[in-house]
């Protein structure tokens, strides 16, 4: 009798936005369940220790990204807390404009937020166009700020190629014009730090190796004003879990802790994949910033190639990657962000990976990655 083969080892390369738990934040989750189970509202002995789990969880994100306690602001979710920060800053700035700009490779729920809010107040969504890498120019960007504008939204970083964006000098000009920016940190906080530009960050604990929450950094200054019905919490109605913001906080502090040394450990892989697929695979393009990027994002693209059998070919071989923009991708359709680059979007593959990526199953991932794009090619008669 024959003996069946083994199933191929798993190997998770892309962790964008849903990271693993880390340990420390799991033990700090189940803890919180026993000590901060109780409403923090309430007045009680158990209300108030919950609180005090909160207020510490606060404490913590917030010297984790360079803020006050008390500009910090927990949501349930990063998209929830992008379309808040885009809709409260607009309705706040009402009378200095109606108009919003945006990068061209922003986050779909950015594109999406700024379309609702502009169309409601009879404004304009002005979108900053990207170069080959997917990096706005700075001067474009302040450029397209003039005049009466509710506020700008520009990312730290992409998510979807690595490109970091000159978000220190376009924040330091909008300041002088009097226009808030907006810096989506969803891609970059606990992997590289994200410095003290922006009005508003927006920050996405899963993506650190926390429980998904939605983190938003108000500064000091910066006018919002919610429209949505009033709640005992402005800028979260109903709250958030307690074990979620303790885990979350965890995550952080634990991610930033070890950020030397996974970013040394990631960015030797990701430059061995971008080496190796441009070498080893035909028809192949490899975008984003080759050395300005975060350390842990690569994609490419091939020619000949669907994306979503991409995917599947190297899912049963064992690698869990993606494709095209983690926001969009259940749409099939393409990545807004490489059809802003202007470059290649068949057979896009996309890596994200985790803090402690085995180094053995990235190699073998670049071992199997040509036979299964022949293969797909070979299907689709290319």
């Amino acid at each position: 009798m024959t003996t069946p083969p083994a199933p191929p080892v798993r190997a998770v390369l892309d962790v964008a936005g849903h990271a693993p738990l880390r340990a420390a934040a799991r033990t700090a989750f189940v803890e919180a369940l026993d000590q901060g189970w109780a409403d923090p509202r309430r007045l009680h002995a158990e209300g108030r220790r919950a609180r005090l789990l909160l207020d510490g969880a606060r404490e913590a994100l917030a010297a984790g990204l360079g803020a006050r306690t008390e500009e910090v602001d927990l949501v349930a979710s990063h998209t929830l807390a992008l379309h808040n920060a885009v809709r409260s800053v607009a309705r706040g700035r009402r009378r200095a404009g109606a108009d919003v700009v945006v990068g061209a490779v922003e986050r779909a729920a950015v594109h999406h937020a700024a379309d609702f809010v502009t169309s409601g107040a009879g404004g304009a969504v002005r979108t900053v166009d990207v170069d080959v890498h997917g990096r706005v120019d700075a001067d474009a960007f302040v450029a397209a700020a003039a005049g009466p504008v509710a506020l700008a939204a520009l990312q730290h970083a992409n998510g979807e190629v690595g490109t970091l964006q000159p978000v220190a000098a376009v924040h330091e000009r909008l300041r002088t014009a009097g226009v808030p920016l907006l810096v989506d940190v969803g891609a970059s906080a606990g992997h590289v730090p994200v410095g003290a530009a922006g009005d508003v960050l927006v920050a996405d604990a899963g993506d650190w190796g926390g429980p998904p929450l939605g983190v938003v950094v108000t500064r000091r200054g910066v006018r919002r004003s919610p429209d949505w019905p009033d709640d005992d919490d402005r800028w979260s109605p109903g709250g958030v879990a307690v074990p979620a913001a303790l885990a979350a906080a965890v995550a952080l502090q634990e991610a930033q802790a070890g950020a030397a040394a996974a970013d040394a450990h990631r960015r030797a892989l990701v430059d061995l994949v971008r080496r190796r697929v441009a070498a080893e695979v035909p028809d192949v393009q490899v975008v984003g910033d080759p050395v300005d990027r975060l350390p842990h994002v690569v994609t490419f693209s091939c020619l000949y190639v669907d994306g979503e059998a991409i995917v599947d070919r190297l899912d049963r071989a064992g690698f869990g990657v993606g494709s095209g923009s983690a926001c969009t991708s259940s749409t099939l359709e393409p990545s807004h962000v490489l059809v802003a680059m202007g470059v290649l979007t068949q057979g896009n593959v996309r890596l994200a990976l985790p803090h402690d990526v085995d180094a053995t199953a990235v190699h073998r991932f670049c071992d199997v990655l040509p036979r299964a794009v022949a293969d797909v090619r070979a299907a689709l008669g290319a």
